[in-house]
């Protein structure tokens, strides 16, 4: 089997047991393809946590969930060093973020000083405990959620920080007829014996995902996309050129990891969906994923109830697509 396939064979049952969440599993993919992290904002219950999980069951890696509380502390992260006495020495205990998929389940509930040991982790991919540096794995994910209902007792990341993430993926309820697809689906669960062995052979080895992220490297990106890719960030920061409205809602515009960002992502969309080549929806499909969390609109906006995702509607659409 290729390469190719393998991942689509992974996106195929990722379907099966994420149901009503297709953008959600393909987001996931994405940033397995483009070695990036994601941020995951949605009610309880939309299958966040199960997405990761049944994605670290198909990819050889190993898988940790780390439930963020205000009484986290940084070492419970990273690991710390341990005395031995019989030795008269330290000996340093890794902690979870030494897994390869990371779930940062409620990040937000976390004070700042662990928030910034995670973000840490994940531009550097490497932690400090003492005057040792320690490498974290070559694959490494972190899939971080938030709960957009619940502000009490909650710690915002500052924009710097949400900068770090690759994307800000914002899921909702799904259909009636995807909800009555789950309820069959965790019956048939239910009724699974706890001894009963899976019939999933699909394993994705580390090799073939490095593989994998060659090939999207691979994919042709021409000229005059690059330059409407570069456009649309640059309407951010200069949006006087855009209109008037543009300019009074935004405050600040995307930082240059947004124009890394669309040019991994929208390579790595093309190359799911069977082309070598990136086409101008690949790049405007991902566009609200990687902006939403960088653009800084204004106080004026938001008072009249506009929001990131109306702004970079307006500069899909004024922008010209070559």
């Amino acid at each position: 089997m290729s390469i190719k396939n393998k991942i689509l064979a992974v996106e195929k049952s990722l379907a099966k047991s994420i149901i009503g969440q297709d953008k959600l599993v393909n987001r996931l993919l994405i940033a397995l393809l483009a070695d990036g992290h994601l941020l995951v904002e949605g009610a309880p219950g939309l299958a966040k946590t199960r997405a990761i999980k049944s994605l670290s069951d198909l990819v050889d890696g190993d898988f940790h969930r780390i439930q963020f509380t205000p009484d986290l502390l940084p070492a419970d992260l990273t690991g710390t060093d341990i005395y031995k006495p019989e030795e008269a020495s330290f000996d340093f205990q890794p902690g979870p973020l030494f897994h390869n998929l990371i779930l940062a389940d409620e990040v937000n509930r976390a004070p700042a000083k662990v928030q910034s040991a995670l973000l840490e982790a994940m531009a550097e991919r490497q932690i400090s405990v003492g005057k040792t540096t320690y490498a974290l794995p070559e694959l490494f994910l972190v899939m971080a959620t938030q709960n957009p209902i619940e502000q009490e007792g909650t710690y915002p990341l500052p924009e710097a920080q949400l900068d770090r993430f690759l994307m800000h993926v914002q899921v909702g309820y799904p259909s009636e007829e995807s909800e009555q697809k789950i309820l069959n689906l965790v019956r048939q669960e239910w009724r699974k014996s706890s001894d009963q062995s899976s019939d999933n052979t699909i394993s994705l080895s580390q090799a073939d995902l490095f593989a994998a992220r060659q090939e999207v490297l691979d994919v042709y990106l021409a000229d005059n996309l690059e330059s409407y890719l570069l456009q649309l960030v640059l309407a951010t920061r200069n949006p006087e050129k855009y209109g008037e409205d543009l300019q009074r809602w935004i405050e600040f515009g995307v930082s240059p990891r947004a124009s890394l960002a669309l040019d991994r992502c929208a390579r790595a969309h093309a190359w799911l969906l069977g082309r070598d080549f990136v086409s101008p929806d690949d790049i405007q499909e991902v566009t609200h994923d990687i902006m939403r969390h960088r653009l800084l609109i204004s106080y004026e906006a938001e008072a009249e109830g506009i929001n990131s995702d109306y702004v970079i509607n307006e500069i899909i659409r004024r922008v010209a697509v070559p």
